[in-house]
């Protein structure tokens, strides 16, 4: 047998989860043949150890005396670097999502204001470079920050009790930005080392969707004291928050919790509760990662009004459903943080190897 049959019999084997052969994928790096003896070297983007396996043991079922190495990604085995380039702030909370639309950045602007109106000193960070909704949400939009000439920092806005930076006040409304991923990691540590944060008890950090270098380049530069998923109820959604919380786990991120948004949409004229986008997913994700249910936030009208028009329904509405559940979401998140202390420490991560 020739590496073209061993070439055109490994074709039948699909890679799990795609419709793609490995071949195909470009994924056979390597074939030796040494006799009767056949020896295979793929390199695949995962590091699953089912996916691992499963492709070992259909490689082994069609052929005889076959020796499979399948190379996955590996992390950079690097003296490990302690770095903490914001130190005037005592804990920062990463607010992540697995995907965009579901609600994380009205969690992240109104869980910043109850945590100020539970008394902590509180900034608000938007890292999501690419979709910088926040000086919308908190009606700054045509707001530009000054600069301390003495030290050459930016001076953070200040509104609501919570001091706020954003991407999207550097640049015109509606300007795009196509950066490639060293540009986003260095405007988040810029973002972070360059602005004049002072004191800060907490530094609630939007993050962009998914799970890449804004949230690598995060962990990496600063000790990340507490990790929260924002959902929705949907198997979707769901779906994406288990790669968030995999995500913190593997950045050695305490988990705070999860917020589960667009929990039910109660109706303006009957107060009646729909469940829209199912339930209980929330519910069923928090016991599955042993971290706790921070609120439940239902589809309200005025949600979507305070967003639109820069009032935040935890400050302007505070009697509201929505609004006593971010209060709670706060005090369960200040109990987290008091319970973590200053034990966090990110130091272990190392760069990806791309």
């Amino acid at each position: 047998m020739n590496k073209e049959e061993i070439l055109n019999k490994l074709k039948n084997i699909i890679y799990p989860n795609f419709k793609r052969d490995i071949v195909d994928f470009g994924f056979v790096k390597d074939i030796t043949i040494n006799g009767k003896e056949i020896g295979i070297f793929l390199e695949i983007p995962s590091n699953n150890s089912e996916v691992k396996e499963k492709l070992q043991n259909e490689i082994t079922k069609l052929f005889e005396n076959v020796n499979v190495e399948i190379k996955t990604p590996q992390i950079a085995q690097e003296a490990p670097k302690k770095k903490n380039i914001a130190p005037n702030i005592k804990h920062f909370v990463m607010v992540s999502s697995g995907k965009g639309g579901v609600g994380k950045s009205t969690t992240s602007v109104n869980l910043s204001i109850a945590l100020a109106q539970a008394g902590k000193s509180v900034g608000l960070l938007d890292a999501d470079i690419y979709g910088p909704n926040i000086p919308r949400m908190l009606n700054l939009t045509n707001q530009k920050p000054l600069v301390d000439e003495s030290i050459k920092k930016l001076i953070p806005l200040k509104t609501y009790g919570i001091k706020v930076m954003s991407m999207g006040m550097m640049y015109e409304e509606g300007q795009s930005l196509i950066w490639r991923g060293p540009m986003i990691m260095r405007a988040i540590e810029q973002m972070l080392s360059d602005v004049l944060w002072g004191e800060l008890d907490i530094l609630v950090i939007d993050m962009p969707p998914g799970t890449g270098d804004a949230q690598l380049t995060l962990a990496q530069s600063v000790p990340v004291s507490a990790g929260i998923s924002v959902t929705t109820p949907q198997v979707v959604a769901l779906d994406d928050s288990a790669r968030s919380m995999d995500m913190f786990n593997k950045l050695k991120i305490p988990i705070a919790g999860i917020v589960e948004n667009m929990s039910g949409f109660v109706c303006p004229k009957c107060n009646e509760v729909y469940d829209i986008f199912g339930k209980g997913g929330g519910v069923e994700l928090a016991k599955k990662n042993e971290c706790e249910l921070l609120a439940q936030v239902p589809i309200e009208p005025m949600i979507r009004e305070s967003g639109d028009e820069g009032k935040p329904i935890t400050f302007f509405k505070p009697d509201s459903i929505s609004a006593k559940e971010y209060l709670q979401a706060a005090h369960k998140i200040i109990a987290f943080l008091d319970k973590v202390g200053d034990s966090v420490d990110n130091s272990q991560i190392q760069p990806v190897r791309h």
